[in-house]
């Protein structure tokens, strides 16, 4: 029997084993996103099938991306249908066509800025104690889009900042700095900007999210009981879903950051990646080589 998770309007039945992918095919999946005709793209930890497409049922499709990436970390969708990737290792985005044309690449591949940990030590509690300059990239996270175009990249891995680039990926600002204050960082890890106009910002390490106007002012935060929130998806409602490394755990808010539902798996501890269809179905990625993307389907249509 599958589980039933969530409550009220919000109550979902889990397929656990959605992803049939074929043999060969290795699942290791960081991130998910829903791209046209409600395709569901895995963006895997698998140099020989990076990205990994399946239909609303679970069926594979095909994969595309091979030898590309390094360390796959987050997938996006931007309103023209176009897939932005982010190689959190490489310090780069791209942005390819749905069929996995690649059209642009920002970022200089492998040249971590000066701004973050000197070596290899990825732990919070090292680029905690860095004094942060200022700019891209050092060990990026996630992308997210302004109607006009503008761009904002968390940098959280090696810095504590957000950047803004232009709809022509120019360089315009940064801000942040480690620590735990309001507009300080513990690891920027998801953003989003939503339909009021306001750059949601993860901020995994310190259990909240930070609201931030699109020239970095501070107009909110979060404190919801989140547990290492990870990344948004925000659907046509308005309806945000939170997906929290650090629980396992799903938390569902309104815009006002008033709690829905939530619900998870605290036992295996991380949830990576989330995202919806055009049916208020969403699917969740936990990482790791145990990974899997469940599909979790909306109760009242059963």
């Amino acid at each position: 029997m599958e589980a039933i998770v969530g409550s009220g309007k919000h109550t979902y039945k889990v397929h656990e084993d959605w992803a049939h992918a074929p043999e060969g095919v290795d699942m290791r999946p960081a991130a998910v996103a829903v791209g046209p005709q409600d395709r569901v793209y895995v963006f895997n930890r698998s140099p020989a099938h990076p990205v990994v497409v399946f239909d609303r049922d679970g069926n594979f499709l095909n994969s595309w991306g091979a030898g590309l990436f390094r360390f796959p970390h987050a997938i996006r969708f931007d309103a023209k249908g176009h897939a932005w990737l982010t190689d959190e290792h490489h310090q780069q985005f791209y942005k390819f066509t749905a069929d996995g044309e690649l059209l642009q690449t920002i970022g200089e591949k492998g040249h971590r800025s000066d701004t973050g940990v000197p070596d290899d030590d990825f732990s919070s509690v090292a680029w905690k104690q860095v004094t942060h300059a200022g700019g891209p990239f050092n060990l990026p996270t996630d992308i997210a889009f302004a109607p006009d175009g503008s761009m904002f990249m968390s940098d959280g891995y090696g810095n504590a900042r957000v950047h803004k680039f232009s709809a022509d990926a120019q360089h315009l600002f940064s801000w942040g700095e480690p620590g735990n204050a309001p507009g300080q960082f513990n690891l920027p890890h998801g953003v989003w900007v939503d339909r009021r106009g306001r750059l949601l910002v993860a901020d995994r390490e310190n259990d909240r999210v930070q609201i931030f106007d699109q020239a970095g002012k501070l107009l909110d935060i979060w404190r919801t009981e989140l547990i290492g929130p990870a990344f948004f998806y925000v659907d046509a409602d308005d309806t945000v879903y939170i997906a929290e490394h650090n629980s396992g755990m799903v938390s569902i808010l309104t815009l006002d950051g008033e709690r829905l539902a939530r619900w998870g798996d605290p036992i295996h501890r991380s949830c990576h990646g989330i995202w919806g269809d055009s049916r208020g179905d969403i699917y969740v990625v936990q990482p790791g080589e145990w990974g899997r993307v469940r599909k979790v389907v909306k109760f009242e249509r059963q």
